[in-house]
């Protein structure tokens, strides 16, 4: 087995902010450096996700690390004749400037999608961002102010603790459970701490997998309706569904519909190379999201924005999300079923209903981080979990994202994971035991 590289401890950002400091000498002249980082540029850290995937590009790792659609599933054939036909329709428009808002055809689309799920949505309510991750930064740029207070799931995405951590917000977190955030605790954290938001993914978390019920989600949006609370719902995984009934977005529910922020996605349903979110906000917030957007990048890709218009007009689009469940859930089974003949007794882990991510946790007195290298060495990578968590990390999680690799592939990496284990510390269940799941749920996250 190759050495193993370094798992990068300290940010790029970090690294950078610490050499600039002091004075360099260009020839025989002495020159002063220039004022220093800004105080959060120097305070945020890297995404270690994306530090790991870095770690292994190699050839030969099976990485359960990042949440990546699958390349094989992408419609190559019908995303290209939708560009082509971006161009073939309208060369000139296709490479021009466009409005901040985004292209009217694409607004209309996401309308229709919402509506059709049970949200009523006209292509007004609705503004087209450069992937979904800009729409949370555009709402955090309208809404958070330093010091504000931001409440979070807890284990939750990375890149928003990132978000609110540049835009210095105080990010607290919720106490939550194996359903996902526990209402009445919610309500006591917003009469005691009076934040500006709650940000949550209600269906399939990352990094937990877990959904939010139906019936949690209407004491959440009574509790900010209530007591005064913007709600942010992320939902780029909703479409994955392999098992069970849709549940209605926090936004449809009575005393949400002033106050919620709803994010999506076409990365995990689409490409995400085409870099396509969208925003449906409450008039006020969308214009100052507008504002922010043009501030930060005038507009999203034209062509990108009438290829996937074309693509949503003329292709079905529904069929082809079809297709992805079951592949989807064919490899979910595959690594449920891996994880029960391989991990030790004293594992645990849970069986989400969609999305991307399986949530582990490890024995006792294990620690993901440090397993890491262990893994790596063995040819398999994973997130450990406690950079997902706002407190009190549990270093024995661990994040698996079962949606890249093929059934095989994932029976191969969860073997190595398993002798990764056994070298760190942990005794591999007998080879022989049932290949029937037997997943259980996510323990409580404090």
């Amino acid at each position: 087995m190759p050495a193993v590289p370094a798992v990068p401890a300290v940010s790029a950002v970090s690294a950078v902010v610490a050499g600039t400091a002091g004075t360099a000498a260009t020839g025989t002249a002495a020159t002063t450096a220039p004022p220093a980082f800004a105080a959060r540029a120097a305070s945020v850290e890297g995404s270690p996700v994306r530090e790991i995937l870095a770690l292994t590009q190699r050839p030969g790792i099976i990485s359960f690390a990042g949440g990546l659609p699958a390349p094989e599933l992408f419609d190559t054939e019908g995303l290209r004749a939708a560009y082509d036909a971006a161009f073939a329709l309208s060369a000139r428009r296709a490479l021009q400037y466009s409005t901040t808002e985004g292209a009217p055809e694409l607004r209309a689309a996401v309308a229709a999608r919402a509506s059709a799920r049970g949200l009523p949505t006209g292509a007004d309510d609705v503004l087209v961002t450069s992937g979904s991750q800009q729409a949370l930064t555009l709402v955090a740029s309208a809404l958070i102010e330093p010091g504000d207070v931001v409440l979070v799931e807890n284990p939750t995405y990375l890149a928003a603790l990132q978000c609110f951590a540049l835009a210095g917000a105080r990010v607290v977190p919720v106490p939550c459970d194996e359903a996902g955030i526990l209402p009445d605790a919610l309500a006591e954290l917003v009469a005691r701490e009076r934040p500006k938001l709650l940000y949550t993914i209600p269906t399939f978390q990352n990094p937990t997998g877990r959904t939010l019920p139906a019936s949690r989600r209407a004491a959440v949006a009574e509790v900010a309706a209530r007591l005064g609370l913007w709600l942010v719902e992320d939902d780029p995984y909703g479409d994955l569904r392999y098992e069970g009934r849709d549940v209605p977005w926090l936004a449809a529910h009575p005393g949400a519909e002033d106050r919620t922020a709803l994010i999506g996605s076409f990365s995990k349903i689409m490409a995400p190379g085409l870099r396509l979110g969208w925003l449906r906000a409450p008039a006020a917030l969308l214009r100052a999201a507008t504002v922010a957007k043009q501030a930060a990048d005038l507009h999203t890709s034209t062509v990108d924005q009438l290829a996937a218009a074309h693509y949503l007009a003329t292709a079905d689009l529904d069929a082809h999300i079809g297709g992805v469940r079951a592949a989807y859930r064919e490899r979910r089974d595959a690594l449920q079923s891996a994880l029960s003949r391989t991990l030790s007794a004293d594992c645990d882990w849970n069986l989400p209903e969609g999305g991307m991510f399986v949530w582990a946790r490890l024995p006792e007195d294990h620690d993901a981080t440090a397993l890491l290298r262990t893994a790596v060495a063995h040819g398999v990578a994973f997130v450990p979990g406690a950079p997902f968590h706002a407190a009190a990390p549990d270093p024995r999680t661990l994040r698996l994202s079962f949606t890249t690799h093929t059934p095989g592939e994932i029976a191969e990496g969860v073997g190595r994971l398993g002798a990764a284990l056994a070298e760190y510390g942990a005794t591999p269940r007998a080879v022989s035991a049932p290949a029937t799941p037997q997943a259980v749920s996510a323990p409580a996250r404090p």
